[in-house]
């Protein structure tokens, strides 16, 4: 583990150095670019800079190092290695440059000098190592070898799921189906979490052993709660009865690219997505087929905003994959980040006309729908979610309550405030409906009980939510309660203190209990946060007059009664 990390050490240190004091301007200026995007994750800039960097100073070990990271964060391992021969070997660094070397050698089918490599220590590292030493073994035919391998790392502590996962994925490549579902369904003792992965492998071990109604069973107990269109169109293939192979892992480059895949999952939780951006990468470079890593690896440029890297990743899936749609949704999700509305909602309209059996397809359609204001057909779309499941089902409340806010949107609050309620029939408890529900009814001016108990309820689940609080202490105010009111507003605005509505709503509560110059503070501080322009005239015309006058311009002085 300590060594795989120096990986991620080492290129942070390798992006801080300074490249010396001979640089001349237009060095220094490429590799200022370069360092401040390595800074910021923007890889590919990264490399840019430091290749044009390298023209004009090209042994300068920092920049190769640097250049090399920046290639292998890419995924352009064949470059990096390029990069990589230029390097020293007393230069620091090493560590990134045996990864490079383990990838080219494996994806270039040189399976000995990457074991060899292991052996001689310089292996990518100790979470890589071990299972990857016992699949190149598998690979020169000993499989007697591989298993003893994997049942070694299997004593290690922490890594006995990983050893007998590795374990069963060898014995289903060479035929022992048997015994590859002892060890995925738990029988030995060990379980295995049931990852995507690991239930797509089981299921095509059990057709293999000719129990599909097991397989189906399986898939579908995944589906129900994770409705992965990989794993749905692998059911239907399924339940057609098709002869299917297996060739989930069949190779010795496979199973180490698996082995890579892995490791990058079992990082993702990390702060810092550097390290397991290059083990995704690296199950890619060897194994350029395997498309749960293409979806891995957008994810995390995606959670680095690098959108666009991500789109054009996710791109390279051909239609025929059976992760496509998948990653044409995170694809749309992607355009979507970086700005291109049009562009997220044309991805998923062409798969919607052609896939609009699947409802998690219509869901994520209906969402981009919903999040660009495009309400009415947003309403078509969760309509036709909740046309293809079971919506008494209480996962479903989501949909209704997506819904609820588009219909609110559309100023139709019958079949809305409908949506809302049976959301909370669904999910009584949920704080986002209780609080839109109730914060509804206090603005409608009615069911001001029902609406303080909603929103004490959405507030005791999210203390630390602003517009949660802002909602209980304005249910206070249009129940004439002003002084109950003063305290969760001023914690509102402390949670949200940007928010125009907020500041806005403290002015009014400060004002009602005679705190005049705090209330004209407040109103100040909404103008300067850019309310809608309805909003913002309103608040001119309070610093103007007061709230009591512009109260009693529109009807109603002090309490707002239910009416």
């Amino acid at each position: 583990m300590a060594r795989t990390r120096s990986i991620f050490a080492f290129a942070l240190i390798a992006g801080l150095a300074g490249p010396g004091d001979a640089l001349a301007d237009g060095l220094s200026g490429s590799y200022l670019a370069a360092r401040s995007a390595a800074l910021s994750g923007d890889h590919r800039e990264a490399a840019a800079y430091f290749d044009r960097a390298l023209e004009y100073d090209p042994g300068n070990p920092v920049l190769i190092s640097s250049a090399i990271f920046a290639h292998a964060a890419l995924g352009e391992w064949d470059l990096a290695q390029e990069i990589a021969n230029d390097l020293p070997d007393t230069a620091p660094g090493r560590e990134l440059v045996t990864l490079v070397e383990f990838v080219t050698r494996i994806a270039a089918g040189d399976l000995d000098a990457a074991l060899a490599q292991i052996d001689a220590g310089d292996g990518p590292g100790p979470l890589v190592d071990a299972a990857a030493r016992a699949w190149l073994t598998f690979g020169q035919g000993d499989m007697t070898g591989a298993e003893r391998l994997f049942n070694e790392m299997g004593q290690e502590p922490g890594l006995d799921e990983l050893a007998a996962l590795h374990l069963a994925l060898a014995r289903a490549a060479v035929g022992d189906f048997e015994g590859a579902d002892e060890i995925l369904s738990g029988a030995t003792g060990i379980d295995i979490t049931n990852t995507e992965r690991v239930v797509r492998a089981r299921a095509e071990v059990l057709v293999q052993l000719d129990r599909r109604g097991e397989a189906l069973d399986l898939l579908d107990g995944y589906t129900q709660a994770v409705p992965d269109p990989g794993l749905l169109a692998l059911q239907a293939e399924i339940g057609a009865g098709g002869e299917e192979p297996y060739d989930f892992v069949t190779t010795p480059q496979e199973g180490v690219a698996e082995v890579f895949f892995t490791v990058a999952q079992l990082l993702a939780g990390d702060r810092d997505t550097t390290l397991p951006l290059l083990m995704a990468q690296a199950a890619r470079g060897v194994d350029p087929g395997h498309s749960d890593a293409v979806l891995l690896v957008a994810e995390f440029l995606a959670e680095t905003e690098q959108y666009e890297l991500a789109a054009e990743t996710l791109a390279t899936l051909p239609e025929d994959n059976p992760n496509f749609i998948e990653a044409q949704m995170a694809r749309a999700e992607a355009l979507e980040r970086m700005g291109n509305v049009d562009g997220a909602i044309e991805v998923l309209a062409e798969l919607v006309a052609e896939r609009g059996d699947l409802a998690s397809l219509q869901a994520a359609y209906a969402d981009v729908l919903r999040r660009n204001e495009q309400f009415e057909e947003a309403i078509d779309a969760y309509s036709a979610v909740l046309d293809l499941v079971d919506a008494t089902l209480p996962r479903y409340w989501f949909i209704y309550y997506a819904r609820a806010i588009s219909y609110h949107q559309t100023d139709n609050w019958p079949p809305a405030e409908a949506d809302f309620r049976t959301a909370l029939e669904l999910n009584p408890e949920q704080p986002n409906v209780l609080n839109y529900l109730g914060y509804s009814l206090v603005e409608q001016r009615r069911n001001f009980d029902e609406a303080l108990d909603m929103i004490q309820r959405a507030a005791a689940a999210q203390p630390e939510s602003g517009f949660i609080i802002d909602s209980l202490g304005w249910v206070y105010y249009r129940l004439g309660r002003f002084n109950e009111a003063v305290a969760p507003m001023e914690r509102a605005v402390e949670l949200e203190p940007n928010d125009p509505i907020l500041n806005d709503h403290l002015g009014d509560v400060y004002w009602m209990v005679g705190r005049y110059r705090e209330a004209e503070f407040q109103w100040h501080r909404a103008l300067s946060f850019g309310p809608e322009p309805e909003d913002a005239e309103r608040i001119r015309s309070k610093l103007d007059i007061g709230l009591y006058q512009v109260l009693e311009a529109e009807g109603g002085v002090g309490a707002l009664e239910e009416e």
